[in-house]
């Protein structure tokens, strides 16, 4: 090798390892101190073991204002690439705190709208690690600029590839947006928030003092906002939860999602599931300990655990293949469908929707929840987001009615009438426009006022009402149900309408898009 070429390539690695060490060596003792890992450390973590190739190392900003002609931002506050998860490749961008604390501004933004657009070019996931202190003020209007196109490719690319956010440090301002857009949204505890206003511009427009974790931490949008999806205690742990919700997820949406070999016990026959739910309608269970029976090795990842527990949704396998569940959960409320639920369940249809996953619904349901709040709070736009994600998604749909099934919200939870495939009943399901009880008290008002015994003609009503219409022969007999199976077969049947719906293909009217009832 010649003296003038090895020159040039010491030079490449001198430049390399500047642009590794970010922000330099106490910075980076900051962010650990801080109980934070850095961009690439997070890198390393999430990545498969030395398959992370960097793009554009060497982008350098344009700003002279404020000094900043004279400031070096080594990788612009991110580092950017591509690598594999589990095999299957991925693009990422890393967002720097050691650089100019992760500030957005123009060029920055370039790197990460390249990945991006890459992945969607190339069908493959995109995972955004958010470490930032927002928008970089001393490049002005290009910085705000800079995250409008970051915006755009979210909004366009979404349901074309998968969007991952996973917040690991500050999130505020106008950068809180591109996850809002995203598909699911990650954060740790302690350390990770998310905000439009923080709290020191709170307390001076309003006057209320809060911290910036009681504000906007993981706890609050984990449980309260329903902002993010999922959190982990440690970043390790969070981005270990990264891989597992991308193996249940196809590259894009031309895919089906992956499968693998299940070497289990078949489960086709589930004698101890009949001992987890109770045949009175009235006594409580919990529906995840179900979801577990049915999945494969018990593999259920729940999607946003702890917001709108009323309604639970999640990934799991059945034989090998990818399956979105969603289950109402006696626990709370009776299971009954509020605003929240409404919301949370409407968003994971559309999103297995997009992304070719089969939906299996296991419906326990005495209704919409009632009371003056959640009708000034818009139930009945909230409530037709159900019936409009299930009607619009052309995935594989099945329904278990285990227990109860009444009046609207029967028919929003994946009904044959809005497009269910297959629908299966346990045989003490009951399936009518409201409840024995209700609907005793006012068909049979007159002979129960009338009766010298009110409560004993009431009960001989009830179960008279029970057994005309609150069972699941009559809606099998209308065709509303296509079998009545016993519940030690559900996984059974389940597999087997999974395999017979495979290739399932179904079309919707040409159009721009529909308006779902936001």
């Amino acid at each position: 090798m010649s003296e003038a070429m090895y020159n040039k390539i010491s030079e490449l690695y001198d430049r390399k390892r500047k642009v590794e060490l970010g922000g330099g060596d106490k910075r980076i003792e900051a962010q650990h101190n801080r109980g934070k890992l850095t961009a690439r450390e997070r890198i390393d973590i999430l990545l498969d073991r030395d398959t992370f190739v960097e793009l554009n190392p060497f982008i350098k900003h344009r700003a002279t204002n404020f000094g900043m002609d004279k400031l070096e931002a080594p990788g612009e506050g991110v580092v950017t690439g591509y690598g594999k998860v589990n095999g299957r490749l991925v693009y990422v961008f890393a967002q720097d705190f050691t650089v100019f604390g992760g500030a957005l501004g123009e060029m920055h933004a370039k790197k990460i709208t390249n990945i991006m657009d890459l992945a969607a070019k190339n069908g493959a996931p995109v995972i955004g690690l958010n470490d930032s202190g927002g928008a970089r003020i001393q490049e002005g209007v290009v910085s705000l600029d800079g995250y409008g196109h970051i915006f755009y490719r979210n909004s366009i690319y979404s349901g074309v590839i998968p969007q991952i956010s996973v917040i690991l440090g500050p999130c505020a301002g106008g950068a809180v947006y591109s996850p809002a857009i995203t598909d699911y949204v990650f954060m740790v505890e302690k350390t990770s928030q998310m905000f439009i206003t923080g709290p020191k511009v709170i307390e001076t427009v309003t006057g209320e003092k809060i911290s910036s974790e009681d504000l906007g931490g993981a706890r609050v949008h984990s449980s309260i906002s329903g902002n993010a999806h999922f959190t982990a205690a440690t970043e390790p742990e969070v981005l270990e939860e990264v891989r597992r919700l991308l193996s249940f997820l196809p590259q894009s949406y031309k895919e089906a999602p992956p499968s693998i070999e299940y070497t289990g016990d078949s489960g086709d026959w589930l004698e101890d599931i009949i001992d987890l739910v109770p045949v009175a309608g009235t006594k409580v269970y919990d529906v995840k300990k179900v979801l577990e029976m049915i999945v494969d090795n018990g593999d259920f990842m729940e999607v946003q655990p702890d917001f709108a527990r009323n309604i639970v949704v999640g990934y799991g396998r059945i034989d090998g293949h990818t399956v979105g569940l969603i289950a109402n959960q006696p626990k709370v409320m009776a299971g009954g469908l509020d605003i929240d639920s409404s919301d949370k369940l409407a968003r994971f249809i559309r999103t297995c929707d997009s992304y070719n996953v089969p939906l299996i619904t296991f419906e326990d349901v005495t209704g919409f929840f009632p009371g003056i709040n959640q009708e000034h709070g818009g139930i009945i736009r909230h409530g037709a987001k159900i019936l409009y994600a299930y009607s619009e998604a052309t995935v594989p749909k099945i329904t278990v009615i285990t227990r109860k099934a009444y009046g609207g919200a029967y028919v929003a939870l994946n009904s044959k009438a809005i497009g269910a495939d297959v629908v299966y009943a346990w045989p003490n399901a009951e399936i009518a426009v409201m409840g024995p009880e209700g609907a005793a008290n006012i068909i049979f008002a007159r002979e129960i006022e009338g009766s010298e015994d009110p409560v004993a003609t009431r009960q001989a009503k009830i179960a008279e009402y029970r057994d005309m219409f609150a069972n699941p022969y009559v809606a099998a007999e209308h065709g509303m149900v296509d079998d009545v199976i016993d519940p030690r077969e559900t996984r059974k049947y389940l597999k087997h309408s999974l395999d017979m719906l495979r290739n399932k293909e179904e079309s919707r009217p040409k159009k721009k898009h529909g308006n779902i009832p936001l």
